[in-house]
């Protein structure tokens, strides 16, 4: 997902350098980025996402992170990453730090949904997390890129560990929910719908 300088202008968002801070997203997250940003009326917060197709490819963040970070330096006196690590085995933290600039806290959007502390807690390792933006992309990111729309034989290789799908619901859309429960008979998976907000996103962001 790519947020362009016409979107960014819309929603009264566009850079500049001085008193300004940079968020620098995944694009899984510019929706509920965007909602809390207009919610708190923080309109010194600029938007920058990344692809969110990028978590395919985890090894690849961090030098797009960076690449981004060298791209905008000169415009804002603050940068945060709106990353948690994301799958990069540590290497996103280390590269941010050799940067300089702090990011979010876990070990991704699932855990800081939920709130690190309370998703930590529940060790759930039979879990199979959607967001809403996953609802909404399931096709693109799961179904597709398995090759499940082709060969649904393969639902038991990837799936077969899994019990249940845990539907993190940030937003209450009846449709969401419908879809994400969906979703989860695709993958004949037990359906679990938790309301979690923003989580620590909107905590990490709010000092900013």
């Amino acid at each position: 997902m790519h947020i362009d300088d016409e979107t960014l202008t819309n929603h009264g968002i566009h850079a500049q350098k001085n008193g300004r801070v940079l968020i620098l997203a995944c694009g899984a997250l510019a929706r509920e980025i965007i909602d809390i940003i207009n919610i708190n009326g923080w309109s010194h917060l600029d938007l920058h996402c990344l692809p969110a197709i990028l978590h395919n490819t985890p090894e690849r963040i961090p030098d797009a992170v960076a690449k981004a970070v060298a791209e905008q330096r000169e415009r804002y006196g603050e940068i945060f990453v709106a990353y948690a690590d994301c799958g990069t085995g540590g290497l996103l933290q280390a590269r941010c730090a050799e940067l300089g600039i702090e990011m979010i806290e876990g070990p991704h959007c699932y855990s800081f949904f939920e709130g690190n502390a309370e998703f930590a807690a529940r060790g759930e390792i039979s879990a199979f997390y959607l967001t809403d933006f996953l609802v909404r992309q399931f096709d693109a990111f799961v179904t597709k890129p398995l090759g499940l729309d082709r060969h649904p034989d393969l639902r038991d290789m990837y799936f077969g560990h899994y019990t249940k799908l845990v539907y993190q619901a940030q937003t209450d859309d009846p449709g969401l929910t419908a879809k994400a429960k969906d979703c989860a008979a695709f993958l004949k998976l037990d359906f679990e719908r938790r309301f979690t907000g923003y989580g620590d996103l909107e905590a990490a962001l709010r000092p900013l």
